[in-house]
């Protein structure tokens, strides 16, 4: 068997916590490839292990990636294994953690899980961004597994976005921004501006403005396989466009079209740590003093 190592080294214990991880591989006779500049931050990591820079360095003899930080982790750890099916696991060192299950404390249980392939397989859908006239910030790295989101840039005016679905004119949104969430972003920037949460296999997207001025405009669900249309105007030339964590500047007038992804990431979870306990855990789930 073969593991991908990828991290972000941002917590005092991360070299504890690669060196457990790299045990465990070890006792278990597991290739191991870290990437390169998460292995260089470290002093401590044998310079026998092999390391990768690129996608291309990862193919299908890699049976798992595994993701040392948080859910931000997770969402750069997807743009190395894209469509090649690879499996991710997620060990927290991060705050909340939706994605990234593996607590610190149960590193040894859930890593011999994962060897012994005791686990199920969580498909996530990812959205696809095309941008006319091209941009070169959205060629290679175009898609996203959260969200999709435009934003006003250099200026406290709101912006306008019109938006059409499968070709047919929805509404302009008069807002600070829009957000064309995925299920597994329904818990993230979505949520916090008042959008519903999604089971993850559901098949749909949310649609949630930010701080809209139209008071009547509601976060919207629609089926996944929706082609969007956004045309952004504004008072200023540009606006941002962020693909998850990736953020690029976007002109006027430029036509944005967003699908679901013709392929999906495999998320790993256990029995014990599924999204119902999740949600649970992390979001206070319907927790009441009274009961």
């Amino acid at each position: 068997m073969k593991f991908a190592i990828f991290g972000q080294n941002y917590q005092g214990n991360t070299e504890e916590i690669v060196l457990e991880v790299i045990k465990i591989l070890n006792e278990n006779n597991i290739e191991i490839i870290i990437e390169e500049k998460f292995k260089n931050s470290f002093k401590n990591i044998s310079s026998n292990i092999t390391s990768f820079e690129s996608h291309e360095e990862l193919d299908h003899s890699v049976n798992v990636l595994i993701s040392i930080g948080g859910d931000g982790t997770i969402l750069r750890a997807i743009t190395y294994v894209r469509d090649k099916n690879i499996p991710i696991v997620g060990i927290n060192t991060g705050r909340l953690g939706f994605l990234a299950t593996v607590q610190i404390e149960n590193i040894n249980l859930l890593l011999n899980k994962v060897i012994n392939k005791d686990f199920t397989i969580s498909k996530r859908s990812l959205l696809n961004l095309q941008c006319t006239p091209r941009n070169p910030d959205l060629v290679d790295l175009n898609f996203a597994l959260n969200e999709v989101t435009v934003s006003r840039k250099d200026s406290t005016s709101m912006i306008t976005i019109e938006t059409y679905l499968n070709g047919e004119y929805l509404t302009s949104y008069w807002a600070d921004g829009l957000i064309i969430s995925t299920p597994t972003g329904s818990t993230g920037y979505s949520l916090s501006c008042g959008g519903p949460v999604l089971m993850p296999d559901v098949n749909s997207l949310v649609i949630t403005p930010i701080a809209p001025h139209n008071l009547n405009a509601r976060p919207l669900v629609i089926p996944d396989n929706t082609e969007i249309e956004l045309k952004v105007t504004g008072r200023e030339e540009q606006y941002l466009v962020s693909l998850d964590s990736r953020i690029t500047s976007v002109t006027n007038e430029t036509l944005l079209k967003i699908n679901k992804t013709s392929f999906q990431v495999n998320m790993i979870e256990f029995q014990d740590e599924g999204f119902l306990k999740t949600i649970r855990k992390k979001l206070l789930w319907g927790e009441d003093r009274r009961n």
